[in-house]
């Protein structure tokens, strides 16, 4: 059902000059999930907590503090998430030339990339909902006539389970993902994330330049670093304890997870007040922690403004720079008459 949630982004135009469509999914345990046509935003997920409902996702109440943060907050992002070096790739003896927007760099699609485009309501339900997009070729320089969609389905085991599929009619670089950021203390409580405890099961992670481009040595091992999180860890008690923390803040890196199904969580984090869990499923290589290190001045919903580490993202998608590097997971490149498709699921307990 789409209601007018959050009024001022429900009646503020956005850029095209017409008002947001707000989607907001309920299910029997009373969760509820508010995603926004712009960008495909996840803007809201409450969950049952103690009997009560917890806020647990960073946002913003108007369309103005939307469009004014840079943060990507619950975002849908593409065409390719995460960073393309030189915002150039080669493909077909073709050099194609990306939109720079972080630096030289391409981050997150370019300059208008998807994440603040409007997207199609294509299916409706109580607890699912279908966004689309036609992205033309040359959109952002890159080449292909590409149509993406992302399913929601909220379920009633309290797993917001997000679908990703797009089709090309020319080979092109995809790489989906949603910029969720949590905070499963509350999103408005002001704690940070730092006494939040994390688990990633990956035995490898990406050391990258301060800009987050991948260094040539390639992935390293976990183990002996700050960045070993295959058992529970809190969040902030490693925090800039290497090197490669310090060049951008915290965490700020991708894990591979090499084959994953859905079968088992990739990803576990636990609120400090041990209240509420979220585990993550994806059949994604990779995954990108992001402990909010950039948040500073980013706009709250409440007329405030988040600070560093008051959320953390963690990012299913391929490993970065794909386009330019031979990783050890499937091609980034999507071919005409072959899919897109991969699943991420984020459980709630």
């Amino acid at each position: 059902m789409i209601q007018t949630y959050l009024p001022l982004l429900a009646e503020q135009p956005a850029y095209d000059g017409h008002p947001a469509k707000l989607v907001t999914l309920v299910n029997a345990n009373g969760m509820r999930l508010l995603f926004m046509d712009i960008g495909a935003t996840w803007l809201s997920c409450q969950v049952p907590v103690e009997g009560d409902l917890r806020e647990v996702l960073l946002g913003v109440s108007s369309m103005e503090a939307f469009q004014k943060q840079t943060s990507y907050l619950g975002a849908t992002v593409g065409r390719y998430a995460n960073r393309i070096a030189n915002s150039q790739f080669e493909l077909d003896n073709i050099t194609y030339h990306v939109t720079a927007n972080q630096g030289k760099n391409c981050l997150h699609g370019g300059l208008e990339g998807w994440s603040h485009l409007r997207w199609k309501i294509t299916i409706l339900s109580e607890q699912s909902v279908r966004f689309t997009i036609d992205s033309e070729d040359g959109d952002q320089g890159f080449p292909g006539h590409v149509v993406a969609n992302m399913t929601v389905v909220l379920t009633d085991d309290n797993e917001v389970r997000l679908d990703y599929h797009a089709t090309t009619d020319a080979k092109t670089p995809i790489n989906m993902t949603n910029h969720a950021y949590f905070n499963l203390m509350g999103a408005e409580s002001g704690a940070t994330v730092l006494e939040d405890t994390l688990c990633i099961h990956a035995q490898e992670y990406l050391p990258t330049t301060d800009m987050g481009i991948p260094l040539a040595s390639g992935l390293t091992d976990v183990a002996g670093t700050s960045f070993d999180f295959r058992e529970p860890t809190v969040i902030g008690s490693r925090l800039l304890a290497d090197e490669q923390q310090k060049l951008v803040k915290g965490y700020d890196h991708s894990y591979f997870l090499g084959n994953p199904t859905l079968d088992n969580p990739v990803a576990t984090l636990t609120a400090a007040d041990g209240a509420v869990s979220v585990n993550v499923f994806t059949d994604k290589p990779a995954v990108q922690l992001y402990t909010g290190n950039w948040l500073e001045g980013t706009p709250n919903r409440v007329g405030g403004v988040y600070h560093d580490y008051h959320g953390v993202a963690l990012e299913t998608q391929f490993l970065p720079d794909s386009p330019n590097r031979e990783w050890p997971h499937q091609s980034c490149y999507l071919e005409p008459n072959d899919e897109y498709h991969f699943t991420t699921v984020y459980q709630f307990c």
